[in-house]
């Protein structure tokens, strides 16, 4: 496995300081990339450098061990400048955040440990053809003293930038052969593994420069040590899907606020006034200074309602700790970040729908690519349909009912 020399970050403020120092870096050529389909690659590995990859490793295993308050702050800040590159990450905290759930002391401290020094992992998670999204086809079977995996796995953010990945798998051994618990496993594979192939097909009209393209395994081999059981960290009240749901709503936060910076830039620089508002300049159309007023009030409300939210989660984590009943903290984190992703699943479409409607006719300008803030945003906000955040946010008013504890990730 591969890895970049990492820097160690040790507190909250320090994370949060790198973060809005690469943001700016990041910033100026996200459009550019993601017109011309630039791979990140270079940014993934200041990204790595930084240290804000291991921010979440316990302390007991030599990290900083931050809360997801501040993950999320993180990643709503690289979103701003870059919503590619803020997806990168979401499953390499979301499979570290399995590990220190449901890992092994041994697992733990070998992938903790290279995580420190500056390894990524992405996901190869979903896939094709099933009823719905949970059923698991990739197999996993004993073979001899190791296991096989076959399948194809789809979407898979981050791939091609990844040391590991971390590979959802259904247990086939109706012999019982392993000794293994049936049910669903995450193999942390090295994405060099003989059988592992990483296609670059992702053809999405938004989120163009993610790598969330398609793995496919066929005889791959793996040791038991590389297996960890998904049910232990979706069975008790983890917060386990929370946390994910938490770093999208993070990344749809983050693009609404990048589209109304680049709408304020833009007409402050560009725009001409509409001939009736008797101004000289565009910023001073009363109806104007209305509408960015509106689209302020927006994206306020989707920044404090995920704060709020990560707040509750971090509650949520620390439960067992502070002798908070964990069940509730649970779900009081789960409908936080319910309420999280549809207020910014709204920002982010809106705003940067909006962000040609203040703009005018010059803002469509193809080579300015302004249109990369929606296309991502209404790719982005695809990942699961805020109906069912809806629905488990009137279950709990009306019917006194938690949402499911798994979540989706």
């Amino acid at each position: 496995m591969t890895a970049a020399t990492a820097q160690l970050i040790t507190s909250a403020d320090q994370a949060v300081t790198v973060a809005a120092e690469l943001a700016r870096e990041f910033a100026p050529g996200a459009a550019a990339r993601d017109r011309d389909r630039e791979l990140p690659y270079a940014q993934l590995d200041r990204l790595a450098s930084s240290g804000l990859l291991a921010i979440t490793v316990p302390a007991e295993f030599g990290g900083a061990d931050l809360a997801p308050s501040v993950v999320t702050e993180v990643v709503r800040l690289l979103a701003v400048a870059d919503p590619n590159i803020a997806q990168i990450p979401h499953s390499h905290f979301v499979y570290l955040n399995l590990l220190r759930l449901a890992g092994t002391e041994g697992q733990r401290r070998e992938y903790f440990r290279a995580v420190l020094d500056g390894t990524r992992i992405a996901n190869a998670q979903s896939e094709r053809g099933g009823r719905t999204i949970t059923d698991i086809s990739t197999t996993l079977r004993p073979v001899d003293d190791e296991f096989r995996i076959d399948g194809t796995k789809y979407y898979c953010t981050g791939s091609l930038f990844a040391d590991l990945l971390a590979v959802l798998t259904r247990l086939d051994d109706p012999d019982a052969r392993s000794g293994l618990p049936a049910g669903e496993y995450i193999a942390y594979l090295p994405a060099r593994t003989p059988g592992v192939r990483i296609v670059d097909d992702w053809n999405g009209l938004g989120q163009r420069t993610t790598g969330s393209g398609t793995v496919e395994l066929d005889d791959v081999r793996v040791r038991a040590e590389q297996l960890v059981p998904r049910a232990k960290a979706l069975a008790g009240p983890t917060a386990y899907g929370a946390y994910a749901q938490l770093l999208h709503a993070a990344i749809d936060t983050g693009i609404a606020r990048g589209a109304l910076t680049a709408a304020t830039e833009f007409v402050r620089e560009h725009a001409r006034p509409w001939f009736e508002a008797g101004v000289d300049r565009a910023i001073d159309d009363p109806l104007l200074i209305q509408r960015f007023g509106e689209l302020v009030v927006t994206v306020a409300t989707a920044e404090a309602t995920l704060t709020a939210a990560a707040t509750a989660v971090d509650s949520a984590i620390r439960a067992p700790l502070s002798g908070t009943d964990e069940q509730t903290a649970a779900g009081q984190a789960s409908l936080a970040v319910a309420t999280a992703k549809i207020v910014a699943d709204r920002a982010a479409v809106d705003v940067s729908s909006a962000l040609f409607e203040v703009s005018g006719t010059r803002s469509a300008a193809a080579d300015l690519n302004l249109h990369h803030f929606w296309r991502n945003a209404r790719t982005h906000t695809l990942h699961d349909p805020v109906r069912w955040k809806y629905h488990h946010l009137g279950r709990a008013l009306l019917h006194n009912s938690l949402p499911p504890a798994h979540g989706t990730f």
